[in-house]
């Protein structure tokens, strides 16, 4: 595409034809010479209240839309005091690589400010392709613990603001590192066991909303991983009967 600007002629340019009620009343006053400003001015601020609205609606929907797909991250990063290890916690490098592609499906982008006037304040930005953002902050001293130097105390704690702001704005979780009984819990069928499921569903001429309602997920993609075996074993069964 090219970067140069087309200059075109103002009756050259084509009438948009889903310009919403509202934006077409504001722009017939407009160009009447005869109507009030503050009329004009009241009529703006409803059309930016509406548009506000909207977005917060679009938002929320896409937020809820979000949640269940956001995963929940694994504890490799670890507080040591005197040699022993006093907690565990999410590394923000492993947080950032989880939500990243779950945030662009849904038009979700995450930002970040940082303020160093006093202390080290993140504030975390979660904005919608509506038009509608959420922010949150958080104000740290310089984390000097350890051997850090200057630069590396500094970004120890916008580290830490970045975990916490982003946990805030999306409500993350995480898990340890050695939790086996938490991933066995959580971990769903793979592509190719996902695809033998579908083509057992289809031979079967299985009600696909039945089958995800009977194992209470939402999609075959849920399905846990350690239901494949008994859940293709009853789909076999099935497709002897017939």
């Amino acid at each position: 595409m090219s970067n140069q600007v087309a200059k075109v002629e103002r009756d050259q340019v084509p009438a948009v034809a889903d310009v919403s009620p509202m934006f077409a009343m504001i722009e017939r006053a407009a160009r009447d010479p005869g109507v009030d400003i503050d009329k004009l001015e009241r009529l703006m601020q409803m059309k930016r209240d509406a548009d506000a609205l909207s977005a917060r609606a679009a938002f929320d929907a896409a937020m809820a839309d979000l949640q269940p797909e956001l995963p929940a991250i694994g504890e490799r990063g670890k507080a040591v005091v005197q040699g022993q290890t006093r907690y565990t916690f999410a590394l923000w490098e492993d947080i950032n690589t989880a939500i990243k592609p779950v945030l662009m499906r849904h038009g979700f982008a995450l930002a970040f400010r940082v303020d160093t006037n006093n202390g080290i304040t993140v504030t975390g930005v979660l904005s919608h392709r509506a038009g509608h953002r959420e922010e949150t902050s958080i104000t740290l001293p310089v984390d000097a613990s350890g051997s850090k130097n200057a630069v590396q105390a500094v970004a120890s704690s916008v580290s830490y603001g970045k975990r916490y702001t982003a946990g805030a704005l999306l409500n993350l979780t995480s898990h340890g590192e050695d939790d086996d009984a938490y991933r066995a819990a959580v971990d769903t069928v793979s592509e190719a066991q996902e695809i033998q499921i579908v083509e057992m569903l289809e031979s079967t001429g299985s009600d696909k909303a039945k089958f995800l309602k009977w194992l209470k997920v939402d999609s075959i993609s849920a399905i846990p991983a350690k239901s494949f075996d008994a859940v293709m074993k009853t789909l076999r069964a099935k497709e002897s009967t017939k």
